[in-house]
């Protein structure tokens, strides 16, 4: 009697990641992260160090800015730096007509201020009267957008939300690859060795697991710079234990496999034993336990970031941001709700899919 062959195991993982639709959305809300803090940047037109000074601490709108509520206090700003009066205002189509008075007379070369603010454009004496003490000026207005609002010095939030997304999501990969490469590779070699040396690596894990994270961290501020190097060795630092413990249990298994045995037998080096068996083999429990990894990483440098011991100025991540809203919360708390939102619905994105990729890789799973 003769059926359809069964899916090889990896193949069987894969169809059921794909039927789950968790994984979907995961990947989907994954995929969008990613190209917005890719390509977000550069469609919303401004550097993210970029500050209006005039539009300081916005809630989130759709409005063009300087809207009717903002335009008449931040030509009054710029008037007073020009040490003028600002007496009349009219706007028609696009333009502005404004009417700037002077004890002392209005000084024309004043007028860089207008567009120095980057909300007008190059401004165009119309009338010149009483003696210079009354002018009459043109100007185009610059219309933006802000539609998550803008922090207390006036930056575009959205802009700093998704380059912050860059920094955050990089770190969460690099730290991950880092700590990953390390513990297999500690892991690998503790199982292959066994005896007193298995013994020894593994109780330097141990010992490694008793260091409280954040005294580890503050030990290399003291000693370094604070900034992303710093973060990334940190954290490659100590999350590759539990995958170091996660690979010498595979190995350990592998190694009472006939095929092992076999391959030791004939003289195989250590190398070889890791790459061509230990590591297929583990490929499953490795993946799924570097996906879950991601999460906790991105989670880490968002915590050092928000007690300042993370990422500096220039430089932003996500917890760089949710620290300056938490400081700003009562006064604008769409600083805290933008990128905190970014940053769980990561999380939550990364955690789900590290499930979902368990349970299809789990022989036992009935998706």
């Amino acid at each position: 009697m003769s059926g359809a062959a069964l899916p090889a195991p990896r193949g069987r993982t894969a169809h059921r990641l794909v039927r789950s639709g968790s994984a979907r959305a995961s990947l989907v809300v994954l995929a969008l992260i990613a190209l917005a803090c890719l390509f977000g940047p550069r469609l919303t037109g401004r550097a993210p160090e970029r500050a209006y000074p005039d539009l300081r601490q916005l809630p989130p709108s759709l409005t063009a800015q300087p809207s009717p509520t903002t335009l008449r206090p931040a030509l009054e700003r710029i008037a007073f730096r020009m040490r003028a009066a600002l007496a009349e205002v009219e706007e028609r189509d696009g333009r502005l007509r404004l009417v700037l008075t002077a004890p002392g007379g209005v000084d024309e070369r004043a007028l860089v201020y207008l567009p120095r603010s980057d909300l007008f454009g190059t401004p165009r004496v119309v009338a010149r009267e009483d003696g210079g003490r009354r002018l009459t000026v043109e100007v185009p207005v610059r219309r933006l957008h802000f539609p998550l609002g803008t922090d207390i010095h006036g930056r575009d939030l959205l802009t700093r939300i998704l380059v912050a997304g860059r920094i955050s999501l990089v770190v969460g990969l690099v730290a991950t690859l880092v700590a990953g490469g390390l513990g297999i590779a500690w892991g690998a070699t503790a199982g292959l060795a066994g005896g007193a040396v298995d013994a020894a690596m593994m109780r330097a894990v141990d010992v490694l697991y008793a260091l409280p994270f954040v005294f580890f961290v503050i030990v290399l501020v003291v000693l370094f710079r604070p900034g992303l190097i710093l973060i990334l060795i940190a954290i490659g630092a100590v999350e590759w234990l539990d995958m170091a413990r996660l690979v010498r249990a595979q190995t350990l298994a592998l190694s009472r496999r006939d095929f092992f045995r076999a391959a030791r037998a004939l003289g195989v080096s250590g190398l070889r034993l890791v790459t061509r068996h230990v590591l297929p083999n583990a490929l499953g429990p490795v993946i799924v336990a570097a996906t879950l990894l991601v999460p906790r990483v991105i989670l880490l440098e968002s915590f050092l970031s928000f007690l300042g011991l993370g990422v500096q100025e220039p430089e932003t991540s996500w917890g760089v941001l949710v620290a300056e809203g938490a400081r700003a919360i009562e006064s604008a708390p769409w600083m805290l709700a933008g990128p905190a939102g970014f940053l769980v619905a990561t999380l939550v994105a990364l955690n789900r899919l590290g499930d979902a990729l368990a349970d299809a890789a789990d022989p036992r799973s009935g998706l």
